[in-house]
């Protein structure tokens, strides 16, 4: 995996946007966000530490892992999920590397009760406007690939729409400013760099513990086991954000029972 993957990512998708807009332009794609059902409360999904909360992802594939689930059951897999626990859901969308589709994230807001994520790279706003209106309770945004103008930006967009923020980063530096935007609710930790897709458990655990009071820490990637959990917990996280554990199981409903009891 070479060093520049997001800069990939966001080349391999800059065609599909400007189709996207093409088909459905900017104000129209505003009046469907405007027009979308209630949003649901992502963050208040993770206020009670007492319980482990789990933001179960429906994920395909990977760029480092390719084909994580042949047989991408993701409307069994939700109803499996929410029956055991999960307390939201996290969708991906992109298509060219995770082979993910907006179909999933519409299909699964439509039949759930639970709050769910739009995850994908979002660099355009229009991406805020397009999660809206297909349902999408919250939006990740990614310190790595957008600078401080956009993160303020999207985020103040994001939340004009009642949708909560969770913002994503890999160093100190990246969490210094997500927490400078204060319409971004909850700092994610993602164990897994999104330049090289290494990942590093214990530097999660060490910036979980940097994250202030009045924002909710989740742990992100390279969780597989309770003790991963109890670890993280024990370090201040108040969510987990669990896809690659959950899909290889071959119940992954059976499988999240068994991380959070």
């Amino acid at each position: 995996m070479t060093e520049n993957i997001l800069q990939r990512i966001v080349a391999g998708k800059r065609p599909a946007l400007e189709e996207a807009k093409r088909t459905v332009p900017l104000p129209e794609m505003k009046r469907r966000a405007g027009q979308a059902r209630p949003v649901r409360d992502f963050a208040g999904a993770f206020r009670d530490r007492t319980k482990i909360n789990v933001i179960a992802e429906l994920k395909k594939s990977s760029p480092s892992k390719g084909i994580i689930r042949e047989d991408f059951r993701y409307m069994e897999f939700a109803e499996s999920l929410a029956r055991a626990g999960a307390a939201a859901f996290s969708v991906l969308t992109e298509r060219n590397y995770f082979l993910g589709n907006l179909a999933y994230l519409r299909e699964v807001t439509e039949t759930t009760t639970l709050p769910v994520l739009r995850k994908d790279f979002l660099f355009d706003a229009y991406q805020i406007y397009e999660a809206r209106a297909n349902g999408a309770d919250a939006v990740l945004l990614i310190a790595a690939m957008l600078d401080d103008a956009r993160l303020h930006e999207f985020a103040e967009r994001a939340a004009d729409l009642g949708m909560s923020v969770l913002g994503e980063a890999h160093s100190g530096e990246e969490l210094e400013r997500i927490l400078a935007v204060p319409e971004i609710t909850l700092a994610g930790i993602n164990a897994r760099d999104l330049r090289s897709f290494h990942t590093d458990l214990e530097r999660t655990r060490n910036l979980i513990s940097a994250v202030p009071g009045d924002r909710i820490p989740i742990a992100e990637s390279a969780i597989r086991t309770r003790t991963d959990i109890d670890v993280l917990r024990e370090a201040g996280a108040a969510g987990f954000l669990i896809g690659e554990t959950l899909m290889r199981a071959d119940d992954p409903g059976g499988k999240l029972g068994e991380l959070i009891r």
